[in-house]
């Protein structure tokens, strides 16, 4: 799971860096798990809904309300956000699934482009490329913090071999063309299937190429896809994830969208 989250963090933090293209994309989210992986999840959950598990959550809940300990979680916000999600989660045996991402919404304008994300462990964050800086910032809205993303936020691509092939489908009324990626990501096969469209104007993936997250100098493989993907299928040996566009809306968007906010400290 942990490298299809990352996948994720890189896709919705750099998919798109639009020219002239202004307004929002939606996308959905699913996955799906070997049975050997979808067994442990199995296990997981049936620890979790364990009255046992539960009377240790209710006593971290009610710990969490000691004046003391609400003071000294204070001075940490960030782990302050993660216990509260954690027992939002967990409390009254919540579902393992939940802690995926259900959907993410991407706003673009002047070439920059910020990502929120709903549902899962990353409900609370945004991701938010600023083009002028040539920066991806990550924003926690819940603890008002924000940090700059680095290359080892992501993953480093090697040797990525992209094969474009001759199959078509429609995505939105887009014709859109199916390109494979495959790579080797922290040891493991990675195989990404890219349907990208070239007819939606003012965004293209080759843009992708010019762009870095924070300090990461491996150079992305977007610059070999025509378009921009409306579907990204993402295959590994224990876990896919499939992400599709299912609304696009052109429209003039706020710039304060596009900023970090005042009031947000650095972690």
């Amino acid at each position: 799971m942990k490298n299809i989250l990352l996948i994720l963090f890189l896709l919705s933090g750099t998919i798109l860096q639009a020219q002239s293209f202004e307004g929002i994309m939606t996308w959905k989210i699913s996955a799906e798990m070997d049975p050997a992986t979808k067994a442990k999840m199995d296990a997981a959950q049936q620890k979790l809904n364990d009255p046992e598990t539960q009377a240790q959550m209710k006593e971290m809940k009610e710990k969490m309300n000691d004046p003391e300990f609400k003071k000294m979680m204070e001075t940490n916000p960030q782990l302050k956000v993660q216990m509260e999600q954690m027992m939002k989660m967990t409390e009254g045996g919540g579902d393992i699934s939940s802690y995926m991402p259900k959907s993410f919404v991407i706003k673009i304008k002047d070439q920059n482009a910020l990502t929120h994300m709903e549902g899962g462990m990353m409900g609370n964050f945004d991701m938010l490329y600023l083009n002028s800086k040539n920066t991806t910032y990550k924003l926690n809205r819940e603890a008002k913090t924000y940090s700059v993303m680095s290359g080892a936020d992501t993953m480093k691509v090697r040797d990525v071999k992209i094969t474009k092939t001759s199959e078509t489908t429609k995505i939105l009324n887009y014709t859109c063309t199916k390109y494979i990626a495959e790579t080797m990501v922290q040891g493991h096969t990675v195989q990404q299937i890219f349907w990208a469209t070239t007819e939606i104007k003012g965004i293209d993936m080759k843009s992708l190429a010019r762009q870095r997250m924070g300090n990461n100098q491996h150079a992305m493989f977007y610059d070999k896809i025509d378009g921009v993907p409306l579907k990204i299928e993402v295959k590994q040996a224990q876990m896919g994830m499939t992400m599709e566009v299912v609304e696009i809306k052109k429209q003039a968007l706020p710039a304060s969208d596009f900023v970090v906010p005042k009031d947000y400290k650095a972690e």
